[in-house]
């Protein structure tokens, strides 16, 4: 047989095909998401977001995941509900889009800071004076990324029954990194003066009084509450596990042992309206209470909760879990197992250019083929991913102390606006510098 015969009978596969052939494997090879939610509403500022089996394509084929967020807005539900709508949008537009699984899974955390801040600065835009609390999740087959600004939360189980906070808690009461933030830039924290010296009710942020340090909106309180979140990435062990998502009129009652055991053997649509009620039975509808659950199952297994049946405690445990910073410091106990979770990415400074620039050491340290510059375009806001004239972007880089390190022209880069805004994060005036608060 000649070759051009051979030619001729060839047969090409169609796409369709290939992306089923894609969806095939992954279904095998990637976990079953199975959820439910509950709300006993109060004030109506509570909002959910639940959004699973999204497909993109990526370098390699498709891909599949799932995004569940909470938002808990205070001073009306404005914050809120335009965080629902534009916050995942914002995230993946800080995505390039030509990137496999492992490089967009990489470039989450960073995508989230810019997602968060860009989310923030365009609705402050429209001078409304709400606020919102925001658990955000992506779920990407086992790897699990969350980031959270507020006091809901986000607690994993394990299917080996290891329970691993993966939020932080930015109430001023509970977080003395965050109190000592906002003083050094110029904040003042302290309780609500009633008057002759009598103080009460929770530690807050003056001006404004709100007793959160970070979240979206409250443009009315001052450059001090900041929108950069907490992010942590872990993979999970292919026995899966649950996630449980509350707003603080769960957590203000419960404890996260306690909200886990008490739906134990359940589904996930009913284990969430049962730990809502679980809440508002043991202190009442004082406010807004929500629950979201989430199972992350092997393919073969039914859509079941994790065991009840929990394995001792290991003696040895990864230093991740071992440590308690003072961003988790509401957790009252650890139930650990080692080598069950594995932990990716963490990182909860406030200081947006800290953020940037750790994004760029995690994707050195990976080492990727995948250009550096094609994450931090060149001629793009690094946040709100707008475009730059040459010449008109202000490295992250720009004013710092120690020089040689890195320099001026080095990205990633930041708009105007952008730059004004960090500085206002960062406590720095005019002059660049940070301005020397008291701390009483």
């Amino acid at each position: 047989m000649s070759s051009s015969t051979r030619g001729e009978q060839h047969q090409t596969v169609p796409l369709s095909v290939l992306l089923k052939r894609e969806l095939l494997s992954e279904k095998i090879e990637r976990p079953e998401i199975v959820h439910g939610q509950a709300c006993h509403s109060k004030k109506g500022e509570d909002f959910t977001l639940l959004k699973t089996d999204r497909q993109r394509l990526v370098g390699d084929g498709v891909s599949t995941y799932s995004v569940f967020g909470l938002f808990d807005g205070h001073n009306g539900s404005a914050a809120a509900i335009y965080t629902k709508e534009n916050l995942l949008d914002n995230v993946l537009s800080a995505i390039p889009p030509d990137l496999n699984r492992d490089e967009w899974v990489a470039a989450l955390p960073r995508a989230l800071v810019a997602g968060f801040v860009k989310t923030d600065k365009d609705f402050q835009q429209k001078a409304q004076k709400s606020g919102t609390t925001v658990t955000f999740v992506i779920v990407d087959g086992w790897v699990v990324t969350v980031a959270s600004v507020g006091d809901s939360r986000c607690v994993l189980e394990s299917s080996e029954g290891g329970i691993y906070y993966l939020s932080a808690d930015h109430r001023l009461e509970t977080n003395e990194e965050e109190r000592v933030r906002i003083r050094s830039s110029g904040g003042e924290v302290g309780r609500l003066n009633t008057g002759g010296g009598a103080e009460v009710g929770p530690l807050r942020c003056w001006p404004g009084g709100l007793c959160l340090s970070r979240s979206i909106g409250d443009m009315d309180i001052g450059e001090f509450i900041v929108p950069v979140p907490y992010v942590k990435q872990v993979k999970l062990s292919t026995g899966g596990g649950r996630l449980v998502i509350c707003s603080d009129g769960v957590w203000d009652a419960l404890s996260a042992e306690v909200a886990l055991d008490s739906c134990h053997g359940m589904p996930a649509e009913a284990a969430a309206p049962h730990v809502v009620k679980e809440a508002v039975q043991a202190k009442g509808l004082r406010d807004d209470t929500t629950c979201i659950v989430v199972d992350i199952l092997p393919q073969e297994k039914p859509p079941t909760s994790v065991p009840h049946t929990k394995k001792p405690v290991k003696v040895m445990l990864k230093s991740m879990f071992r440590k308690k910073s003072s961003e988790s410091s509401y957790i009252d106990k650890e139930y650990l197992e080692a080598d069950v979770v594995e932990e990716l990415f963490e990182e909860g400074s406030a200081m947006l250019s800290e953020r940037l620039i750790s994004f760029v050491i995690i994707i050195v340290k990976l080492d990727t083929k995948y250009p550096l510059c094609n994450m931090f375009k060149l001629f793009m806001c690094a946040v709100c991913q707008v475009e730059i004239k040459p010449g008109e972007g202000i490295s992250i880089h720009e004013g710092e102390p120690i020089p040689g390190k890195s320099r001026p022209w080095d990205g990633p880069f930041l708009c105007a606006s952008c730059q004004e805004k960090k500085e206002a994060m960062e406590g720095k005036g005019v002059s660049g510098r940070v301005s020397s608060g008291s701390d009483e």
